[in-house]
């Protein structure tokens, strides 16, 4: 994998890159839909490529370990020759699965067991057997094996547990440059910042994660309940730290405000459920603002769902129609609006670059996180 940065902004941190991996190029900031369980729900890989121009999408390691299964997904050449997709993949190494099953796991230094959300079957993940896994999934960019803390966190916990992924990260590294990948192309790992909203904890954790020199970092544990501007905070700090000539990814966020305000701070990559989770509600997110279609206020209302965003699905369908679907409980209702909301934050990300390109980010997100947070 390689990173090259084009433009900067000259009023903020923010960004225009190209990371180029064997499954091909993409462009930052990016913004990659979750494909947890090997499908982005609701959406069609030929619509991810063509509508809403997916650059790379995700998996998830827990998930796709539990079902189908490490021999199912070997055996059709990794999860790009299982479900169809060409482009990148990114895998999450389960660390934030094992944060949200706190009912039903244990983490020791070895790693975690955990009862599966399936069947209640017993598993164990250690660091090295999610690089392991990871091989077998095949995603061109694979995370350490961390643990997510919660929010709020004790200092003691919060430092206890980000000891322990620094140890971990070790540990995967380890592992993964001593093997090789399955299916004859490169995979990368990135490690993963720690240390929840403590300013002294999160400086020490991206000076650890920037000595491994590795190609890429990631930046966990915020969007997990704390305000957005601790989230900001923690950000800055943290990108002051992690070299600038490599890719920053921030896991799990988040909103569109979200995403120009950490862009504007020097991140690079950005995932999220919420434009899928939340467009199988009914809540769209648009380039004037964001719409609930179940409200009775587009029933007779029968223009584009968004024209200005263009694409299939969001200038040749109604708000009415889609109102209409969503009331009669129809399956086509969360397919249209999944459409609506990735390719709106795909052109989010790409309206960005261009400011960013331009000169003129700051301004134009300044005016942008008001519109697109209103409520229409």
């Amino acid at each position: 994998m390689t990173f090259s940065i084009s433009a900067h902004d000259p009023q903020s941190k923010a960004r225009t890159g190209m990371l180029t991996t064997d499954h091909g190029p993409i462009q930052t900031p990016i913004f990659m839909p979750v494909g947890t369980a090997g499908t982005v729900k609701a959406v069609h890989q030929r619509e991810l490529e063509t509508d809403i121009n997916a650059e790379i999408i995700l998996g998830n390691t827990y998930h796709l370990y539990l079902r189908p299964g490490l021999d199912v997904l070997n055996g059709a050449g990794g999860l790009h020759g299982f479900n169809g997709w060409k482009r990148p993949i990114l895998t999450d190494s389960g660390g934030y699965q094992v944060y949200s099953l706190s009912n039903t796991r244990k983490i020791k230094e070895a790693g975690v067991t955990f009862k599966s959300h399936i069947d209640g079957s017993p598993h164990t993940f250690s660091p090295e057997g999610v690089m392991d896994i990871q091989r077998i999934i095949g995603a061109d960019i694979i995370m350490a094996f961390d643990e997510c803390t919660p929010y709020p966190c004790d200092y003691t916990y919060a430092r206890t547990s980000m000891e322990m992924t620094h140890r971990w990260l070790d540990r995967c590294i380890d592992r993964f440059d001593s093997t090789e990948g399955h299916y004859g192309y490169q995979q990368t790992l990135f490690p993963i910042v720690q240390g929840s909203t403590y300013p002294d904890l999160r400086r020490q954790s991206a000076e650890v994660i920037a000595s491994k020199e590795r190609p890429g970092n990631a930046i966990g544990g915020l969007a997990v309940g704390e305000p957005a501007e601790e989230m900001y905070a923690m950000i800055e700090l943290v990108n002051e730290i992690l070299p600038a000539d490599k890719p920053r990814y921030l896991m799990g966020v988040g909103t569109p405000a979200n995403i120009l305000e950490a862009i504007a701070r020097g991140v690079d990559m950005f995932d999220c459920v919420m434009p899928t989770r939340n467009a199988r509600h009914g809540l769209l997110f648009t380039t004037q603002g964001i719409m609930n279609m179940k409200n009775e206020k587009w029933s007779r209302d029968y223009s584009p769902i968004d024209a200005e965003l263009g694409g299939y699905a969001s200038t040749f369908y109604t708000k009415a129609y889609l109102r209409h679907l969503f009331k009669a409980d129809e399956l086509l209702a969360g397919q249209i609006a999944s459409l609506q909301n990735l390719t709106f934050y795909l052109w989010l990300v790409r309206q960005a670059r261009e400011h960013i390109r331009a000169g003129d980010f700051v301004s134009w997100k300044n005016e942008m996180v008001v519109r697109l947070m209103q409520r229409l």
